[in-house]
């Protein structure tokens, strides 16, 4: 059960539905998830908005690493509207279903691509450990590059903010279900 109502069309002042129209245009016509919380303050949607699409629609980090980084954030916050939109959207990128399996049991997946391990092992240590090993730190620069690198950590923190948002404000998955 979420905590906020959906925003009414007609509620919306000039400034929400001119945000709401560029999410929305970005995002296969809908402005929901953590972008209806953020409506609220247009500023913070915009922004947000901005910022999401600079790591996901222009960024150069393959789709299924991208994809990957994201899965890993959001089960480790257990938001699970962003796992149910990003499950569906990894298996499309590329990602093996038993990957995807592990991940939402909690359990390390059996990699069988060094990238993917790579990004699994630099994104699960950030989020348990709040820091990053100059071991794990040297191995991502070397593998990715530092402007990728840059993009693998924006993200981690950009699917943070969305996770933590969505958590906060208790938004189910679309259609119920989700993660254990």
């Amino acid at each position: 059960m979420t905590r906020l109502s959906e925003l009414a069309p007609e509620s919306l002042s000039p400034e929400q539905k001119r945000v709401r129209d560029a999410i929305a245009a970005a995002r296969g016509g809908r402005a929901s998830g953590p972008f209806g919380v953020w409506l609220r303050v247009p500023e913070i949607a915009d922004g947000a908005n901005r910022l999401g699409n600079a790591i996901r629609s222009h960024g150069k980090l393959e789709k299924r690493l991208f994809e990957l980084m994201v899965l890993v954030n959001v089960r480790h916050w257990g938001a699970n509207y962003a796992w149910q939109v990003h499950a569906e959207a990894g298996q499309e990128a590329g990602l093996a279903p038993e990957i995807i399996a592990a991940i939402r049991e909690r359990r390390r997946p059996d990699f069988k691509r060094d990238d993917e391990r790579l990004v699994y092992e630099t994104v699960k240590e950030l989020a348990e450990t709040r820091a990053l090993s100059d071991a794990t730190y040297e191995r991502a620069l070397k593998a990715l590059g530092l402007e990728l690198l840059i993009e693998l950590i924006a993200g981690c923190g950009f699917y943070t903010m969305v996770a933590m948002t969505l958590v906060a404000f208790d938004i189910p998955a679309r259609g119920g279900g989700g993660l254990p």
